[in-house]
């Protein structure tokens, strides 16, 4: 019992600290577009960190690389010391009158969502308008300076300015795309949240980041066109931006941004999968366009990513023991896996499955249905045949002449840490 309050108290110190240093981040987009911040913090921030390994970058990986990094690994120690104990009759005492924040509803364009993630995506936009807004301000002040040394009128050199300040918002939002798809993330448990149930977040800051790209792109064409400066569109500089660069990771960027459009997605499913392999192109040429030493703004999340995605990789290269396989009803079928005994899993978990035979690269999500505690040794899974892919599973499954064994991947389950169903009420 000793034992237990202390590893809870471990835990909450943990987690204080993480939001601690998050607060810090946070902060620090708040101040960058500021004044106070090029005219005093960042000259402290550059002696300090002024070194030949580092370089420009040094005041960027200190400020907005090295804190999330470091609440990852505070994640990792939380997540290890195990779940905190606490009765759920006991926390939703306390947790009543707080309740309603929780409450879902539908909301026509965001989906099912709670009062709390709307008001944290208003913050968040909130952040963004600010961070717009105040750097707009900064530039302004080298308008009339930044006119003549180009011969342009101050209409043309605010125009440059409002299409660099566009990308860099746009920025901002890149920066936290890449955490809600971050299956294996210690940051999400943290925080009561799984990769499954914060996809939402990564299609509301994916439109944002493409919708500002895309109009920093389109103003800077205008801008080009008015200055008589298109051949600036072929240009790649040895320095700082290429502009080449980022045209590529634009048109990649849009390619991949069509393909997610509901109607697209749903009708041509393979299209939007495949397409949105283009990820990769467009933070390779994204990069190249601004330079790493800007790039590392963004780069934890997209690091950790990456991380999450290799080991993955790793995980699912692993075939799973098929034990058998039903025809069920009404075009379904029920998939039963061989499992370990230690593998323990919440209800309303999924796990991803792929089929080589059908497509190597295909990785399909469906729920669990059986119980980790009932059937110990046994993974099950039913599936509907509603898309291409599960009705060439289902013709291979129901053909008279289909193999005895065929190979199967599964990555996961992944699911909430708990199910807590007791805390709605129920209208009698």
């Amino acid at each position: 019992m000793a034992s237990s309050a202390v590893i809870t108290a471990i835990r909450g110190a943990i987690l204080s600290l993480a939001l601690v240093v998050f607060l810090g981040n946070i902060m620090m987009w708040i101040i960058m577009p500021t004044d106070t911040y090029y005219n005093d913090w960042l000259l402290h921030i550059l002696a300090d960190t002024n070194s030949t390994f580092f370089g420009i970058q040094g005041p960027i990986m200190l400020d907005f690389t090295f804190p999330i990094l470091f609440i990852a690994v505070l994640g990792c120690f939380y997540l290890h010391l195990g779940k905190k104990k606490t009765s759920f009759t006991q926390s939703s005492k306390k947790c009543d009158k707080l309740r309603f924040l929780r409450r879902p509803m539908i909301v026509k364009g965001f989906g099912i969502v709670n009062l709390t993630e709307l008001a944290l995506f208003t913050m968040f936009i909130a952040l963004c308008v600010w961070y717009f807004a105040d750097y707009v301000r900064h530039w302004f002040k080298q308008v009339p300076q930044r006119a003549m040394e180009r011969s342009e009128k101050l209409w043309q050199t605010k125009l440059d300015r409002v299409a660099i300040v566009t990308g860099t918002t746009g920025n901002l939002c890149l920066t936290f795309l890449f955490y809600p798809v971050t299956r294996g993330s210690s940051i999400l448990p943290m925080l009561g949240l799984t990769s499954e149930a914060s996809i939402k977040y990564h299609i509301w800051l994916g439109n944002l980041a493409m919708g500002l790209f895309t109009a920093h792109g389109f103003l800077y064409i205008v801008y080009w066109i008015i200055t008589n400066r298109l051949s600036e569109m072929l240009k790649w500089g040895d320095h700082y931006v290429s502009n080449i660069a980022g045209e590529i990771a634009l048109l990649s960027g849009l390619a991949l941004w069509i393909t997610t459009y509901p109607p697209i997605r749903r009708k041509m499913f393979e299209l939007f999968f495949y397409t949105h392999y283009l990820y990769i192109l467009f933070i390779i040429f994204f990069i190249l366009h601004i330079g790493i030493g800007f790039a590392c703004i963004m780069l934890p999340g997209f690091y950790l990513f990456v991380i999450d995605r290799y080991l993955r990789f790793l995980k699912s290269r692993e075939r799973v023991r098929l034990v058998s396989a039903r025809v069920l009803p009404c075009d379904t079928l029920e998939l039963n896996f061989s499992k370990s005994r230690g593998l323990n899993y919440n209800p309303t978990s999924n796990i991803f499955i792929n089929v080589p035979s059908i497509s190597k690269l295909q990785w399909h999500p469906f729920t669990v249905t059986s119980s980790s505690n009932l059937e110990p040794e046994r993974l099950s899974v039913v599936i509907k045949c509603e898309g291409s892919w599960t009705k060439k599973l289902y013709e291979i499954i129901s053909s008279p002449s289909s193999p005895n064994r065929f190979q199967v991947s599964v990555e996961g389950p992944y699911g909430p840490s708990a199910t807590h169903f007791l805390r709605f009420k129920i209208n009698k």
